[in-house]
């Protein structure tokens, strides 16, 4: 009984962990919803300096809550997406950047991928080509020869 009783428990605590909905809330209001759509996008992009892979959108800290702030603020200050972008470059680093611009420092991070892929497509390619070479006709030793008749005339009388 004791042993049902905690298992309940276990399944009551379990549930109410699942109904705990733990996104932020905004509370800002927009004019138009253009702008409500480019916040939302700017936050979705833009990552969390503190928290590890989160975004704005996603974090609950105090630090991304007042960039959040700070992209509403810009958005109705009249700024344009790539002037908020490059403030929050400017003050955090390519870091901040869920797809990082491509320059000399990110050129691995974009083209790798591709050129693994690449490579992976020769490394392929060449196996299958050196499966496929036809090695020309096997001329048999005479004690070879014999063995494969050996065992020929074998598998008749069987």
């Amino acid at each position: 009984m004791q042993l049902i009783k905690a298992i309940l428990i276990l399944v009551a605590v379990f549930l109410t962990t699942l109904a705990v909905n733990a996104t932020p809330s905004d509370t800002h209001s927009f004019d138009d919803p253009v702008t409500e759509k480019r916040y939302r996008e700017l936050i979705k992009e833009l990552r969390c300096p503190k928290c590890q892979n989160q975004n704005l959108a996603d974090s609950n800290s105090q630090i991304s809550i007042d960039l959040r702030n700070e992209v509403y603020r810009m958005l109705n200050e009249g700024k344009a997406d790539m002037e908020i972008t490059d403030y929050m470059v400017d003050r955090y680093g390519e870091f901040v950047l869920y797809r990082p611009r491509v320059s000399s420092l990110t050129y691995i991070l974009w083209f790798a991928p591709a050129i693994l892929l690449l490579i992976g497509v020769i490394v392929v390619v060449s196996i299958a080509r050196r499966k496929t070479v036809d090695k020309g006709d096997v001329e048999l030793s005479e004690q070879q020869q014999q063995a494969l008749d050996k065992v020929l005339t074998d598998k008749d009388k069987s």
